[in-house]
């Protein structure tokens, strides 16, 4: 299988005796990352910019706030801003986040996770 990028929001796979071809949204990755950060015991939210919390005040849903994707050649980086609950590790949180969002994008996308940077943004108090 043959990875390549196609544009700046599109990841094309490519298998040699497929019947057709898979493409991938830089999108549908920032989605993948965020759910399986909010999945983390400790997570409150995951934190976004001025645009996000514009849009989610409108009443649309928003499932990458606070998710930067940059997909490469060979790898995908991602950033993420959450806000913790108060009384939960910051350490061991912020390592289960970076484990769950890495293993659920290479389970699912098969793209190589080469780092998850985790910023913590506020408590939940």
């Amino acid at each position: 299988m043959s990875k390549e990028r196609e544009n700046k929001t599109n990841y094309r796979i490519h298998s040699g005796d497929s019947i057709g071809e898979v493409r991938i949204a830089d999108e549908v990755v920032a989605i993948i990352a965020g759910l399986a950060a909010t999945e983390v015991e400790g997570v409150a939210a995951m934190n976004g910019n001025i645009t996000n919390e514009l849009v989610s005040k409108l009443g649309m849903k928003n499932l990458s706030k606070g998710v930067k994707v940059e997909v490469g050649p060979e790898s995908v980086s991602v950033d993420l801003a959450i806000t913790l609950e108060y009384g939960c590790s910051i350490p061991k949180t912020s390592e289960t986040v970076q484990e769950k969002v890495k293993l659920a994008i290479e389970n699912m996308t098969g793209l190589s996770v080469s780092e998850v940077n985790v910023r913590i943004a506020g408590v939940n108090v």
